[in-house]
């Protein structure tokens, strides 16, 4: 059960609640209450479900940012054996909230990098709150040519609301370290699979983003700009958040069929806060199907492939020439 409160989650709260004080009252009085626990487990789980299919998009951001949401090293270490660590960008310093390094995913070789957000406060302000400085897209950038050397498929875990905005970040060369990861991305000779499991904010997600399966969880969220960010802009004000979620089309299964994701990673009922093990399971899936099809390609077939997908991404709608005409296009 999570502390974190979130407003439509307040009945599935109390239900849980009602369980853990049932399960008390049995272990300190030991009369047996299994059948009423058993009953309200299954009334909870249904509830979960009903609430959880019909989340709005501006739920479906909030549950995304639930502090008590698997961070990417929870994923790593479930679903990866034998992780090292590396860190450093060779260049000026090591970024705590891009992680990366090298592991075996079901035996077999592979590259891992994340943007890692905090669990608590004190870890946040350690983890810059998942919002990477120039050095961790550098260094994120030096394990994926270390993959392409090496001929080891490349796993990324996005979890940011975007790239750190600081005067220091923007000195250092923030924008062109982007820039260069989207370029080097687009043409490194190895596979690369992405998973936007929490929020994909931005250029500091696109950052480690290029791929050639994108995957994201039912519950994330990935976005050009935050919902508070584009209320601002549009109706110079923030409160109308909730509207600029419906219009950004930020949720897994808009951008499903936008075209601009490959598959939609279900979750557990209830969010991957309440059991992350099987989101972890989930996930392992997802990652053994992709590198399945992705593995016997040779690198050229890769590369095209990756080229047509992202030329491919999102759809728009063409005036009739009509139109265009009696408007002087």
């Amino acid at each position: 059960m999570t502390d974190f409160k979130m407003d439509f989650e307040k009945s599935i709260i109390e239900l849980e609640k009602k369980i853990d004080e049932l399960k008390k009252f049995t272990e300190s009085k030991e009369i047996d209450f299994s059948e009423e626990i058993k009953k309200l487990e299954l009334k909870t789980e249904l509830m979960k479900k009903e609430v959880y299919e019909k989340l709005s998009p501006w739920q479906r951001m909030q549950v995304a940012k639930n502090i008590q949401r698997p961070r990417t090293l929870d994923y790593i270490q479930k679903i990866f054996e034998n992780f090292i660590p590396l860190h450093g960008d060779r260049l000026f310093k090591d970024d705590p909230a891009m992680v990366g390094g090298l592991a075996f995913f079901e035996g077999k070789p592979v590259v891992v990098i994340g943007l890692q957000k905090g669990k608590d406060t004190k870890d946040n302000i350690y983890r810059n709150f998942g919002m990477a400085n120039p050095e961790g897209y550098r260094k994120a950038l030096r394990l994926v040519q270390m993959a392409e050397r090496f001929d080891r498929p490349v796993i990324t875990f996005v979890d940011t609301p975007g790239a750190f905005p600081g005067i220091g970040a923007e000195e250092r060369g923030q924008a062109e370290a982007i820039a260069k990861n989207l370029k080097e991305l687009s043409g490194v000779r190895t596979p690369v699979i992405v998973i936007v499991h929490g929020e994909g904010g931005s250029g500091g997600a696109l950052g480690i983003a290029v791929g050639d399966r994108i995957l994201m969880l039912e519950n994330a969220v990935y976005s050009v700009i935050s919902p508070e960010g584009c209320a601002s802009i549009l109706w110079k004000d923030s409160k109308r958040s909730a509207d600029a979620s419906v219009v950004l089309k930020i949720t897994a299964r808009d951008l499903l069929e936008q075209g601009v994701i490959d598959e939609v990673i279900k979750e557990p009922a209830g969010g991957a806060h309440r059991d992350s093990n099987m989101m972890a399971q989930n996930i392992k899936t997802a990652i053994r199907k992709s590198l399945a099809e992705l593995v016997d390609l040779n690198k050229d077939e890769l590369i095209e492939c990756r080229y047509k997908k992202f030329r491919a991404m999102g759809k728009f709608l063409e005036a009739p020439q009509e139109n265009q005409n009696a408007q002087g296009v």
